[in-house]
This record gives structure tokens, sequence and C-alpha cells, in this order.
């Protein structure tokens, strides 16, 4: 994996372990909340982080999206399948998903190094 992964790891991590240490019972629910959301249900992980990536994609969140990238990686999502993802997300949220189009390409790029 490339360096922008690892730094977005790195940050992510750091970040995260310090929301923890000082945050409240809600916060925490609603993180594990989000854990739990993600795990096999009657979807499987792989569709849901697909799911993921596009309202990521449309709501132009980077971190989310660089988040579901890698989730749909270690989920075994094929650049063909990644593509028509990235299809979808572009009909959905319009012309404005470009530059984060860019951005998601590069870095699902740069989870195959």
């Amino acid at each position: 994996m490339g360096k922008l992964v690892e730094e977005f790891n790195d940050y992510r991590t750091k970040m995260n372990d310090r929301i923890m240490e000082t945050s409240n019972t809600n916060i925490k629910r609603f993180f594990a909340l989000d854990t739990t959301t993600y795990a096999e249900g009657a979807l499987n992980v792989k569709t849901k982080e697909m799911l993921g990536l596009v309202a990521s994609m449309v709501l132009r969140c980077d971190d989310c999206i660089k988040y579901h990238l890698e989730k749909c990686f270690n989920e075994g999502v094929s650049n063909a399948e990644i593509n028509e993802v990235f299809m979808i997300a572009n009909l959905v949220g319009g012309s404005i998903v470009i530059p984060h189009y860019r951005r998601a390409v590069e870095y699902w790029d740069e989870l195959s190094l």
C-alpha cells in the first residue's frame, strides 16, 4: 500500500484513539453502530462497503471515501466493480462528484502498491 494509504490510516487510528479517550457514551455507541451496520447480515460486507462508498462520494466526504475504498479493496472488489461503483456515484451525485472521483481513483491505485 502506498504512502497516501499509510498516512490516512495512521492519522485515523491516532485520532480515533484520542476521541475514544475523551468521548462520552453516546459517541462510543455511535462508533459501535457504525461498526455493526457494516457487519455481515442480509447484505454481505462487500455490498455494504460498496454502498457506503457511493454514499460517501455523493456526500463528498474524502475521509469516508478513503475508508470505504480500503474496505472494498480488502473485500476483494475488482477494478471493474469499483469502476461501476464510481459511475453510480457520479450519476447520483452529478458533476460535483468528479473531483472526489479523481482522488478516489488515485487512492484506489495506491491500495494496489
